[in-house]
C-alpha cells in the first residue's frame, strides 16, 4: 500500500531525535573535560597516563558532538517538499521498499545522520544517505524499480513501491 505521510512530522521527529543525540554528546563530552581537568587526575610522573587519556577521551567526544551537531544542521535545512511518481529519488524522499520475503521497509534519504531510526505515525523510518550501499542504490532509481544491495557476502533484493 502506497505511503500516504506528512513529511513535516518525519523530519520534526528526525530533528528531535538529532537533538536528543547532540545533547547525550554534549553531556559525554563535558564529563569527559571535568575528568581530564581534575586535580586527581594530574601527572604525578610520565607513567601517569589517566589525566591524558581522558584529554584524549575529551578530544573524540569533541569531535561527536561536532559530528551530531553538522548532522542537526543539515537536517534542518531541509525543504518538505514532495516527490512524483516519475521523480528519480533523492535527497529528502520517503521511500518505501517491498524485499524478496514481501516486507515493507521505509527508507528516508536524508544528508546526514545515516542509520539513524525514528519513529513517526506508528512506523518505524531508517535514514540512509548516499554513502550506505542502499542509499546509492536508491539515489536516483524511480518508482518501481528493482535494487540489488551487497550486504556483506549477501546480496538483498528491493522493489521501490512508493515514493514520498
Amino acid at each position: 500500500m502506497p505511503i500516504e505521510y506528512n513529511k513535516e512530522a518525519l523530519l520534526t521527529a528526525i530533528i528531535k531525535a538529532l537533538e536528543a543525540l547532540v545533547d547525550n554528546a554534549r553531556n559525554a563530552m563535558q564529563v569527559a573535560y571535568e575528568t581530564a581537568t581534575h586535580e586527581e587526575n594530574i601527572a604525578e610522573n610520565k607513567y601517569d597516563t589517566l589525566g591524558l587519556e581522558a584529554a584524549y577521551l575529551t578530544q573524540g567526544q569533541a569531535q561527536r558532538l561536532a559530528e551530531c551537531e553538522a548532522d542537526l544542521a543539515a537536517f534542518k535545512s531541509i525543504k518538505p517538499g514532495s516527490f512524483k511518481k516519475a521523480d528519480a529519488i533523492g535527497v529528502g524522499a520517503l521511500v518505501e521498499l517491498i524485499d524478496d520475503d514481501n516486507h515493507t521497509h521505509l527508507f528516508f534519504l536524508g544528508p546526514a545522520a545515516g542509520g539513524l531510526k525514528v519513529e513517526c505515525n506508528g512506523n518505524i523510518i531508517m535514514v540512509v544517505t548516499t554513502k550506505a550501499p542502499l542509499g546509492k542504490a536508491l539515489h536516483n532509481s524511480h518508482l518501481g524499480d528493482g535494487l540489488t544491495v551487497a550486504l556483506g557476502n549477501k546480496q538483498k533484493h528491493y522493489e521501490v513501491v512508493a515514493i514520498n
